[in-house]
């Protein structure tokens, strides 16, 4: 991947000294310490953390040797918010439980969206195609075979009023999975939020628009970093101005844990993406605490149950602490990590698949032990296909199961103090810090102030992706030689395949396709070709020079112009990315 000094010019000092990496190693690549994947663990026959921080037999006082509970705790509600971002957390309100949704057209997405609602969800969760999210319209040879597979196909704003027809979207909670298209779906759902006649300014939920993950590990990135990173900035800009109830970013740790990632990377690698963005954001001429408080974050849950509630704890204070010293932020609600948490997708095996009810109780658990904001939790049949209704009610079900018959919700932070999770909170903390280090040693121009894009360096020169494919190819080699046990796969798996239940899976009507073809088509044709040309004329002007983006691109939405049309537009001005590194 490659990041020149044209394609970040609003980042000062930012220096040209890119280079290829390969899995082989790096030249000049900052040591981590033991925060390094290749650290050697403590006793081979001990275990450890799936980050391999080494477990030991029995924890006691002595294991918290030096701890100050009244600066690493606090109270819940107070900095550094340890033990929750909220006094009274879920006594006070339960998490939005959410349910991560969108498959074929928006008529079919939307029933999914009725059923979830009339079964308890109390906010919707939009998953899009992927010609959505890279910016082709149905009708596009690019998306051809794609549309509607992954997500809901969304061309124009007929397509969101569909999606969300019969809903009222100033009294609900809406988060839309995008992040190269952003701009344009928020767009659209403010527009059609205005026909309804709903309170804009009421409206609540978050746009994913983390740009940078998606360079790191997930790939639907369109355009050159500088001009994504200014799509961004000009989000939040514009919504903390008309939207001002909307989480302008969902800074997403989730696609990095996928891609293989452990705890204590998570952590890192999310936090220094947040801190890129506020110091874009500073760059472009922001209050930091003008958009600060609407930040938000999206972390994974996986298996290693106190693990991961010692991760949440402890990204909850270092964010905290960079928002408050680093930033300089005076208003307590810009030092807030308040996240979004997702089961584990790439733990679900097509083996057994009743199995993944379990593993995602466990996980749904160390979500709320950790004192998250929202949570989706996978269906178990989702290493199959899409969720049918039965997986996605089962896992419903299962959040309201924990909030309504375990009792944890009753009182805030109950593992706080515990010996074991207040040292492997130290602990992940403590190498994530080192990671933050090895980071901001990739900005030769930070000369001891931080590394401001150091970040952006490690990514170019391939090695916050090289320390995430080391560690998913560590740990595939512990599930092949069964350090890592998994149930149902590499242990405990059925004799035959008689034996393995039969799941109904659900299945998209391959006639889907074509139908929303002819919508965009037919929309083409009755539109205002003045009005239209108009609006895009607006969008290229806009693009070529400073003024911000949005009110262009909603005026463009409101004139019917398409998503792939929009995201062309600013293709011929930004240009596409290309990716270059080797790993």
């Amino acid at each position: 991947m490659t990041i020149d000094r044209d394609t970040f010019a609003r980042s000062p000092g930012l220096e040209d000294n890119t280079s290829a990496v390969h899995l082989c190693g790096m030249s000049e690549t900052p040591k981590t310490g033991s925060s390094n994947t290749e650290s050697p663990k403590a006793d081979p026959a001990s275990p450890t953390t799936s980050s391999g921080i080494p477990v030991e037999l029995v924890y006691d006082a002595k294991s918290l040797a030096g701890f100050d509970a009244a600066r690493e705790l606090g109270a819940p509600g107070e900095f550094p918010f340890t033990r929750g971002i909220q006094p009274t957390m879920y006594r006070g309100r339960l998490w939005t439980m959410r349910q991560y949704a969108g498959m074929g057209d928006a008529e079919e997405s939307n029933k999914r969206y009725k059923f979830l609602l009339a079964h308890g969800t109390k906010g919707l969760s939009v998953a899009f195609d992927l010609p959505t999210q890279i910016g082709y319209d149905s009708d596009d040879p690019m998306a051809m075979g794609e549309v509607g597979k992954v997500g809901v196909a969304i061309d124009s704003i007929e397509d969101m009023e569909r999606l969300f027809e019969g809903i009222r979207l100033d009294a609900i909670s809406t988060s839309m999975t995008i992040n190269a298209t952003a701009s344009i779906l928020l767009a659209l759902y403010v527009a059609v939020a205005r026909r309804a006649g709903a309170e804009v300014r009421r409206l609540s939920g978050t746009v994913q628009n983390d740009i940078l993950k998606e360079y790191i590990a997930r790939g639907t990135y369109i355009y050159p970093v500088r001009h994504a990173m200014r799509l961004v900035t000009d989000i939040f800009a514009w919504a903390a101005e008309e939207v001002p109830e909307w989480n302008t970013i969902s800074i997403s740790g989730y696609h990095m844990r996928e891609a293989g990632c452990t705890a204590v990377q998570e952590v890192a690698f999310t936090l220094a993406n947040g801190m890129t963005y506020v110091q874009a954001a500073l760059d472009a001429g922001l209050d930091v605490d003008a958009f600060a408080p609407r930040l938000s974050f999206f972390f994974n849950a996986h298996n290693n149950l106190l693990e991961e509630v010692a991760k949440f704890r402890a990204a909850r204070r270092m964010w905290a602490r960079v928002m408050r010293e680093r930033f300089g932020a005076k208003n307590p609600r810009s030092w807030m990590l308040r996240f979004h948490t997702q089961t584990a997708g790439s733990t679900l095996t097509a083996q057994q698949p009743e199995n993944n009810i379990v593993r995602t109780t466990l996980q749904a658990l160390a979500a709320v032990l950790g004192g998250t904001q929202s949570l989706h939790t996978n269906g178990f049949d989702e290493a199959l296909a899409l969720p049918t209704e039965n997986a996605a009610r089962i896992a419903l079900r299962t959040q309201q199961i924990l909030a309504h018959e375990s009792g944890v919700a009753q009182t805030v932070d109950p593992l706080a103090g515990s010996y074991y999770v207040e040292s492997l909170t130290d602990e992940i903390e403590r190498r994530a810090e080192e990671y933050l280090a090895a980071i901001a040693r990739f900005d030769a121009s930070s000369k001891g102030g931080g590394g401001k894009y150091g970040m952006l360096r490690a990514i170019e020169q391939g090695y916050v992706q090289r320390e995430i494919q080391n560690a998913a190819y560590a740990y595939q080699r512990d599930v092949d030689e069964k350090r890592a046990v998994v149930v149902g796969v590499n242990e405990f798996a059925s004799g035959s395949d008689a034996e393995e239940a039969v799941v109904p899976l659900q299945r998209i009507d391959a006639a889907l396709e074509q139908r929303q073809v002819e919508r965009v088509r037919a929309l083409r044709a009755r539109r205002d070709a003045g009005v239209h040309a108009a609006a895009l004329r607006g969008v290229e002007d806009a693009a070529r020079g400073g003024e911000n983006l949005m009110p262009r691109i909603l005026r463009a939405v409101e004139s019917y112009a398409t998503v792939g049309e929009i995201a062309n537009v600013l293709r011929g001005v930004f240009g596409e990315y290309r990716e270059s590194v080797t790993v």
